[in-house]
């Protein structure tokens, strides 16, 4: 069997490359209780993976009277403070990313955080580690919707099919999917047995750019 490279290695961020879904649940939790309301672990991973502005909403039914724009922004910033104090890396993800980095693979980083956000994470990283961003903000469709992923493989001038996504969340898992990418997922929060994900891996830990190629190999063969 020969081993085909991924035209493109597409990465989530929150919860995939940094476990950063602890940091947004307190400062949800913190801004829903500073309005007296009450915030619950089930609540808030309703809202893991998907758009920002679904959060605001979300929030704003908890009785946060600010406008969307000013929740997420709020957020975004407490949030970003938190990881200022401790980046939270998740297990094996810098070290893959970095591989596939010096293997000359095209990287991007696909988050429904927004962009001054991702850049921040993406500041803390010791390298050049990302071809492309695209962040909530520059889709109309949050995922679950396929818009986000769909951007990034047309930036790179290529078919969703001979991308790879890394995902965790259930919503990041079925964007990746809808836009046609060979998915891996890496549950961290939630199962993803039913997103349609190629490979299911419990870690990145350990896994090297041989694995993901494999996997993307292996779902071409099934395809054919």
């Amino acid at each position: 069997m020969t081993i085909s490279k991924p035209a493109a290695v597409l990465w989530d961020m929150d919860g995939t490359l940094v476990d950063t879904e602890p940091y947004w649940m307190i400062a949800q939790t913190v801004l829903i209780e500073s309005y007296g309301g009450t915030w619950t672990h089930d609540e808030a991973l309703d809202l893991v993976g998907s758009g920002l502005w679904r959060t605001a909403r979300t929030m704003q039914a908890k009785g946060v009277t600010m406008g969307e724009d000013a929740i997420v922004a709020l957020l975004s910033e407490r949030v970003m403070e938190q990881i200022s104090v401790a980046v939270p890396w998740r297990p094996g993800a810098k070290e893959l990313l970095g591989e596939l980095r010096e293997a000359g693979i095209p990287t991007a980083l696909v988050t429904m955080s927004i962009r001054r956000m991702a850049e921040h994470v993406r500041s803390f990283i010791p390298f050049d580690a990302f071809d492309l961003v695209v962040s909530g903000d520059d889709v109309v469709n949050a995922k679950p919707h396929p818009e986000a992923y769909l951007t990034a493989a047309a930036h790179f001038g290529i078919a969703p099919q001979d991308c790879v996504a890394i995902e965790d969340s259930i919503a990041g898992a079925t964007s990746a999917v809808a836009a046609g990418c060979v998915t891996i997922g890496v549950p961290h929060m939630l199962p993803l047995d039913d997103t349609g994900a190629q490979a299911l891996w419990p870690t990145l830990a350990g896994r090297h750019t041989d694995d993901i190629s494999r996997v993307l190999t292996e779902s071409r063969m099934t395809a054919s």
